[in-house]
């Protein structure tokens, strides 16, 4: 368990790098936007949507839907983050039409911003302190109308990658404690328990899809496995297939109000 939200300072280059620099960020980006685009038609309307996104990271959605003429803000606990994407957006162009917010995501009650067509919060819950009192913050963005884009850590895929590693002494500890450089996150969520809590919010699941459900576990990169845009075109047909979008690293739940 963790004692405090984490911050990614000193993680961010190491985050561009190990995730987004390669074949597991191409994959992540391929299945949410893909889930996007099914779920939220509105992406590709003419009617600008009002869009936040949480703990937004290297702001790549944030920055795609910009482009398409959304109306995003983002926000991010981590300066360094935050720079990353802002050099981004200007790179894209489209710097100006983002609106930046550093700090915990706690802190935005306070700024009155209202209701979003579109939240987003990916790979955050996982390293919170206290990670059940995220979705009852993300409901009160959403519009009654909206829909909720939201990822964690699925401890499933954990346990199996340590199982088939050999690191038996690791699963049979009571609490799971990882590196502090690691980009292993502090609180893995079993699904039922994320579930629980969807019910609590009173929010209905619209879809659901694992992302890298069989790339982490490959040991030996040979056959299809070796062709980057074979992988990202397989794991896009198995993220939706029982059981093996159970076995993703993380999953993705598209949520909206009952």
């Amino acid at each position: 368990m963790m004692n405090t939200d984490r911050n990614f300072d000193d993680l961010a280059e190491r985050f561009q790098r190990k995730v987004y620099g390669g074949l597991k960020g191409d994959v992540r980006l391929a299945v949410l936007w893909r889930d996007l685009e099914e779920q939220v038609p509105q992406i590709h309307a003419e009617r600008p949507m009002r869009v936040l996104d949480i703990g937004a990271g290297l702001g790549q959605l944030a920055i795609r839907l910009a482009a398409l003429g959304h109306q995003v803000v983002v926000n991010d606990v981590s300066a360094e983050m935050l720079a990353i994407a802002q050099s981004s957006a200007r790179a894209a162009g489209v710097f100006e039409l983002i609106t930046w917010y550093h700090g915990p995501f706690q802190d935005l009650d306070s700024l009155e911003l209202g209701q979003f067509d579109l939240v987003l919060c990916h790979a955050v819950v996982e390293w919170l302190a206290e990670p059940e009192q995220l979705l009852p913050a993300l409901k009160g963005f959403l519009s009654p109308n909206g829909v909720l884009s939201f990822t964690y850590y699925n401890r499933h895929s954990l346990e199996y990658r340590n199982l088939i590693r050999g690191n038996f002494n690791l699963l049979k500890k009571e609490t799971f404690v990882p590196d502090p450089g690691s980009l292993t996150p502090g609180n893995p969520l079993y699904p039922q328990q994320v579930l629980e809590w969807v019910e609590a919010q009173k929010l209905a699941v619209l879809g659901t899809s694992g992302i890298r459900v069989f790339s982490d576990y490959v040991t030996t990169q040979r056959g299809g496995n070796a062709v980057p845009e074979s992988v990202v075109e397989m794991e896009l047909a198995y993220s939706r297939r029982e059981p093996y979008l159970w076995l993703g690293r993380y999953i993705h739940l598209l949520l909206g109000n009952r």
